[in-house]
């Protein structure tokens, strides 16, 4: 079955830190650039960050920045985002998404979401931080 699954969400305080996974079966993570976004009920989801498929390159949006870090393991098929110094408005449901195209930055990866060109998509992992 081809699919990704994300885990590592849960409650945590404010400052306190979590570290996402997105695990691929049945396809080579490698070959795909992935994109981590968020969305809560009743609002747009947002980008958070990327990573292309050759080179790593990531970038993260403005939120996040410098708090956040994507990275991949292709050994381990998975694409990994640790997010430190984490804030109440991080509160969200976090999903990876993998798109066989290059991705430029986190701000393509949102519009090529929204024009449904993922290919795959995580079920999504609940991340809550309290104050």
């Amino acid at each position: 079955q081809l699919q990704l699954v994300e885990s590592g969400g849960g409650l945590v305080q404010s400052g306190g830190s979590l570290r996402l996974s997105c695990a691929a079966s049945g396809f080579a993570l490698a070959d795909y650039s992935i994109g981590w976004f968020r969305q809560a009920p009743g609002k747009d989801r947002e980008g958070v960050s990327r990573i292309s498929s050759s080179e790593g390159v990531m970038d993260y949006a403005q939120s996040v920045e410098g708090r956040f870090t994507i990275s991949r393991d292709n050994a381990k098929n998975a694409v990994y985002l640790q997010m430190n110094s984490l804030k109440t408005e991080n509160t969200d449901v976090y999903c990876c998404a993998a798109n066989s195209k290059p991705l430029s930055s986190v701000d393509q990866a949102l519009v090529r979401c929204y024009a449904g060109e993922f290919v795959y998509w995580g079920q999504g992992t609940q991340v809550t931080v309290s104050s």
